[in-house]
């Protein structure tokens, strides 16, 4: 298995500045199209905190309210705007990225995670694109909606999580193992993705980022944070929030204005190869 790498300072602020590029690209493109979106998680907390990236954060991330996200994937893939800028989604069977969620890929760089190393795709810059949608009114209705999402989790990345040990990770195994075909697991993952999707985002009262992962998928946001937007600085230029960002922020991070502990200020994905400004396409 690959080694992954480890970051200088140096290293880590030159990755940032890059990724930035893909920031204002997908800030000016939804501003074109009227899209909304949202800086989140490490973005948004280094906003406010660092009014740029967090000095140990590795990544870039947004949200989208899932209109705006279903709504910016049909516009893209139909003007396919830029040769840099790429959209890799998975679109078929055929078309895998271990990924649940869209993303828009800088080629004009090279980073390869550990995850990703056997997939044909291209493997520049990522800015993760996350959907937010609507949840069921009843707790029960939200565990059939977090079943859902595990099923459609599982069948589109085909990649059984490192951290999910015991009974799911042997589940996960098994029903890999028994649905081997890829068009079979396809259509499963298909089915899944309608069933966790089927309440809408502008009628919900309660909203959550289904496709970020376990943690993040079981925290629950009241719609009403997503009511309009605001700009906050970001590295110099301004980029677009919800507008009521600390409800937001404090529900899954609590004090998000404190630093961590010195030792968990490291970076927390597994990079394997980085080779900025050396094109992947």
């Amino acid at each position: 298995m690959t080694e992954n790498l480890k970051l200088t300072q140096e290293q880590l602020r030159e990755l940032q500045l890059c990724e930035l590029d893909g920031l204002l690209y997908f800030d000016s493109y939804c501003r074109r199209h009227g899209l909304t979106y949202y800086i989140c998680g490490g973005c948004l907390i280094g906003a406010l905190r660092h009014k740029g990236f967090i000095p140990w954060d590795d990544d870039a991330d947004v949200l989208m309210p899932r209109p705006d996200y279903e709504r910016f994937l049909k516009l893209y893939r139909e003007e396919n705007p830029s040769e840099r800028f790429v959209l890799v989604n998975d679109e078929d069977e055929h078309s895998l990225t271990g990924n649940i969620f869209a993303v828009l890929s800088d080629t004009d760089h090279t980073m390869v995670k550990d995850y990703q190393q056997d997939f044909d795709m291209p493997k520049g810059l990522p800015l993760d694109i996350f959907p937010i949608d609507g949840l069921a009114d009843s707790r029960m209705g939200r565990y059939v909606q977090y079943f859902w999402t595990m099923v459609y989790s599982l069948f589109r990345s085909q990649i059984v999580p490192k951290n999910h040990g015991g009974l799911l990770s042997i589940g996960s195994k098994a029903l890999l193992r028994i649905f081997r075909k890829p068009k079979t697991r396809f259509r499963i993952w298909k089915y899944a993705e309608k069933r966790m999707t089927r309440y809408n985002f502008d009628t919900s009262e309660n909203v959550a980022e289904l496709c970020a992962g376990f943690y993040f998928m079981k925290k629950v946001y009241p719609r009403s944070i997503y009511d309009g937007t605001t700009e906050l600085e970001f590295e110099g230029h301004k980029l677009m929030a919800m507008r009521d960002y600390d409800r937001y922020l404090r529900i899954p991070f609590g004090d998000y204005m404190e630093l961590p502990p010195e030792e968990e200020r490291i970076p927390h994905h597994d990079i394997t190869e980085l080779r900025l400004h050396t094109p992947c396409r």
